[in-house]
């Protein structure tokens, strides 16, 4: 074939282009498992962070096999319903009607003390939040707390990461007595009694969002917090 030819240009790059395709594929299949790990370790970081236990990638699964005593899904109702607790998609559960949801817990024991953590999924500005909240076992008082985004503002809404921000939460009560208020975001240093907490300044729709996820989601797990802790 005629090398200086149109067909042969043409039929040159068709075959580039499907080595490439193919090639790309292969790498992308064989980083699937390493790409997964990376999301799971990075979940158990989040999950021992919400009770102050800090740890690399690469110890996250040990230590969350030390501090992570059990996982459970439970239902609305506060029931232990069948399920991987790990494995669950909260974003795709909060889409069901709420008796249908499946929601995980976690329990950690953390210097001989139990504490419960529960997973948040909201949204923001710009884009979803997420991040976990731990609870002592009066399944009142909270413990820890951690926050992240996909695209809030840098050094405004994205300071909801930041432990300045998610450390305000410590100690902070989700019931007023007998009533679920969860924590309210109060704008301009309002925040005066134990279920609030300052917003970030600047931020304050950002701090909203984090003040309406947590609403929403614990409210999910009423029941569940209501009962008395074994």
């Amino acid at each position: 074939m005629n090398k200086e030819s149109n067909t042969y240009t043409f039929l040159f790059s068709v075959v580039m282009v499907l080595v490439v395709a193919v090639v790309l594929t292969l790498v992308s299949t064989g980083l699937h498992p390493l790409q997964n790990a990376n999301v799971e370790n990075e979940k158990r970081q989040n999950i021992l962070s919400s009770v102050k236990i800090n740890v690399t990638r690469d110890e996250s699964k040990s230590a969350f096999d030390t501090y992570i005593t059990r996982q459970l899904v439970v239902n609305s109702r506060g029931e232990e319903i069948a399920g991987d607790a790990f494995a669950i998609d909260l974003a795709r559960e909060m889409k069901k009607a709420p008796a249908d949801r499946s929601l995980p817990v976690f329990i950690a024991r953390v210097d001989g003390a139990t504490k419960y953590i529960f997973p948040a999924r909201g949204a923001g500005l710009w884009g979803p939040l997420w991040g976990y909240i731990s609870l002592n076992d009066d399944k009142n008082t909270i413990f820890g707390a951690v926050f992240d985004h996909k695209s809030e503002t840098p050094g405004l809404g994205a300071e909801i990461t930041r432990e300045e921000f998610s450390s305000r939460f410590d100690g902070k009560k989700i019931f007023d007595g007998d009533r679920l208020v969860a924590i309210r975001v109060e704008k301009g240093g309002k925040a005066t009694c134990l279920h609030e907490v300052d917003a970030i300044s600047g931020g304050t729709i950002t701090s909203k969002g984090v003040e309406a996820m947590l609403r929403d989601n614990l409210t999910c797990y009423e029941s569940f917090l209501r009962q008395p802790a074994p």
